[in-house]
């Protein structure tokens, strides 16, 4: 495929054209650091204004600063059809009109609405409220009420199990939520009888109005009739910058979520520090959002463009493009219609559009493909000495880069390590430079951003102006601030954005939080970094992902899967190691249609099932990967011996990874147990 005939020289651009800019430093001068961006050096910045310093200041200055321009924006559903599918199956497809629009001044009268009709309903200042809903404009709308009344925020993702769910409710003594009938009807209601302390639950949509099988003692409103009860706004009790604004539930890949407690203060330096990397960031600026806002990597930019004015579109992962699983065949995709400008996406989304135009590229002409190529390698040349390419882009990536709108400036990639290639895929064909972020939910997404200017691949920029870092000793991994040519070690972030640790959960925040003797808070990640000599980090490993093998030899399963998720056979794959054997092993969700064409060369016929499930393309798909796994220099203990073939496709419904197509590895091993003990030969 790509790899055959593109110039993937293992070279970044960063190594090819080396123009050093220091970004940040050791302030102590050790190579531990800590590491501070150099506009930083002297104090960390924890905000955007002068004494605004909470969430409800902030959104206060931007209505009066914008208050005619458009903020919150909902496209019209104009008809819902059921579509058949060859295999029996039956697909809801939507025709969506154009985008209605919320002012800022409207947005922030409604939020006041909706906060005063809580407070009327019994919700008070300082006692949680949780949200339990879809990524759209009431969800932004009744967080921002929240932040106005002091009430911290409970969020929780919409994929998590029953279980998960009543747990994040009980422990933060729920009494209110807010939900669309949706998730009312398919996730909620069977476990209100397992929330005892619930009371109200306010549905953000319009219609139903009555709920009849709803547990007594638990009453039912919708967001206007809330926002009804709250039509003369009394005064509120003012959040200060140390008070809890959210409490955000982790997704659980390493088991029951945590609740990680964000303060207004913590978030306002997040944002703070992830605005300053974003190049003439206002307010004629569109962004898309269409990622989970209870996932801090969507909250925290659309935090920022609410900050700058920028106004937001919403859409869903369904909805996104022409070619999204929703939209009719004809019809116009959101991108297509909004045409934004930013955009926040997941490695597991940008794979997905990298292997689609891959794809239709192997189809084209001798002519057409010896084009794309040619015009491919000279931008990338071009791009490395800091030229741009108007011509090429105007002539051959036009169509790549409408596939997203046509006008994206700066698109974001966090959640996960993003692929050297889609880095580069994207780079080139959709026109636009990839901020690649470090982060986690516990630091307020926030740690480090890549320049917007730097196109090498596998770093993740320098520290943000909010934060800084330290890289810590791991004796049993070997890595050591004292190695060369890079110091190496654990990634420790501190900051003002450091948050303030996990819900009712000493334990852990003893060993994963600490305040040093200035009186800053730091969090230890758990990731392996090491720093560049002009200050930017690269993540390296994971503490939990290293497995030593029987005969003593490390393997970090997160390396295998980053190198191997290249192939283009590969989708997604989870590399497995027992520490009593001497072998890797790994699931694999294969490519739809190159595992076909494989099947097809095999003379193997089927369903895809059967074509997963069988000996011969199960042995030749292994061949592939392990080929492709020599010709990226993996060492041969590193590659996976044997290999399990799915027909099912990971998703965050599956409940095998997160919201943001983070592995998890506990579920995934307990799904395929039978599996494991066949590879390692107990069955």
């Amino acid at each position: 495929m790509f790899s055959w005939y593109v110039n993937t020289s293992s070279k970044s651009s960063h190594e090819r054209q080396f123009i050093f800019i220091l970004l940040a430093r050791s302030v102590s001068g050790h190579p531990a650091g800590p590491y501070r961006a150099i506009n930083s050096q002297e104090k960390l910045v924890a905000w955007l204004h002068p004494k605004v310093d909470t969430l409800d200041k902030m959104f206060e200055y931007a209505a009066s600063r914008f208050p005619q321009r458009d903020c919150l924006g909902t496209r019209e559903v104009l008809n819902e059809e059921d579509e058949p599918q060859p295999n029996g199956k039956v697909f809801k497809k939507v025709i969506l009109g154009n985008y209605n629009w919320l002012s800022y001044e409207e947005t922030y009268k409604a939020a006041r609405c909706f906060g005063s009709g809580l407070a009327a309903l019994g919700q008070r200042p300082q006692c949680n409220i949780a949200i339990f809903c879809e990524t759209r404009a009431e969800w932004i709308v009744a967080a921002q009420a929240c932040f106005m009344y002091n009430f911290p925020l409970v969020t929780l993702y919409v994929t998590l199990g029953p279980t998960a769910i009543a747990h994040g409710l009980n422990e933060t003594g729920i009494t209110h939520i807010i939900t669309s009938k949706d998730l009312l009807q398919s996730r909620l209601k069977a476990i209100l009888c397992d929330v005892p302390r619930l009371q109200y639950i306010i549905v953000v949509d319009t219609k139903p109005t009555s709920w009849p099988d709803i547990p007594r003692g638990i009453m039912v409103y919708n967001m206007d009739a809330v926002k009804e009860m709250g039509s003369k706004p009394d005064n509120c009790e003012q959040p200060e910058p140390s008070d809890i604004a959210v409490i955000m539930y982790t997704s659980g890949s390493t088991g029951i979520p945590k609740g990680v407690m964000i303060s207004h203060g913590n978030i306002i330096a997040g944002i703070t520090g992830m605005a300053e990397r974003i190049p003439n960031l206002n307010e004629t600026d569109t962004y898309i959002g269409y990622l989970p806002l209870a996932h801090v990597l969507e909250l925290s930019a659309e935090m920022v463009c609410i900050s700058h004015g920028c106004r937001i579109g919403y859409s869903s992962p369904q909805t996104l493009a022409d070619q999204s699983t929703k939209i009719k065949k004809g019809s116009k995709g959101d991108t297509s219609v909004l045409k934004p400008t930013l955009m926040a996406a997941v490695p597991e989304i940008m794979d997905r559009i990298y292997k689609n135009v891959m794809t239709k590229v192997e189809k084209m002409s001798k002519l057409q493909k010896t084009l794309f190529v040619l015009a491919y390698n000279y931008k990338m040349e071009q791009i490395s000495k800091g030229y741009s390419t108007p011509l090429c882009d105007r002539l051959v990536f036009k169509r790549v880069r409408a596939l997203l709108g046509g006008n994206i400036r700066v698109l974001l990639s966090g959640g996960a390590p993003l692929s050297a290639a889609t880095q580069r895929f994207m780079n080139i064909c959709l026109c636009c430079p990839v901020g690649q972020g470090y982060g986690l939910t516990e630091t307020c997404g926030a740690g480090t951003i890549s320049e917007m200017w730097d196109y090498s691949t596998g770093r993740v920029g320098a520290p943000l102006v909010c934060s800084e870092i330290t890289l810590k000793d791991w004796e049993e991994g070997c890595y050591y601030s004292t190695d060369k040519p890079n110091p190496r070690g654990e990634i420790l972030i501190g900051g003002p954005n450091v948050t303030m640790g996990y819900y009712k959960n000493e334990a852990k925040n003893r060993e994963d939080f600490f305040v040093d003797e200035h009186g800053q808070r730091w969090f230890c990640t758990g990731d392996i970094g090491e720093v560049h000599t002009d200050g930017c980090l690269k993540i390296i490993d994971r503490k939990k992902d290293l497995v030593k093998l029987q005969a003593g030899e490390y393997v970090s399963l997160g390396k295998v899967e980053a190198v191997l998720k290249n192939c283009p056979l590969v989708d997604n794959i989870c590399a497995y190691a027992n520490s009593d054997q001497s072998y890797v092993i790994s699931f694999v969700v294969p490519n739809h249609k190159h595992l076909t064409a494989l099947a097809e060369q095999l003379h193997v016929r089927g369903t895809w099932e059967e074509m997963c499930n069988n000996s011969q393309v199960e042995k030749e798909a292994l061949r592939i990967i392990t080929d492709a796994a020599l010709s990226a220099k993996m060492e041969r203990f590193e590659i996976p011996k044997k290999i399990r073939l799915s027909a099912e496709p990971w998703t965050p419904e599956t409940g095998l990874v997160t919201d943001a197509f983070k592995l998890k590895r506990k579920e995934l091993k307990t799904h395929y147990q039978e599996d494991i003990e066949r590879m390692y030969g107990g069955k």
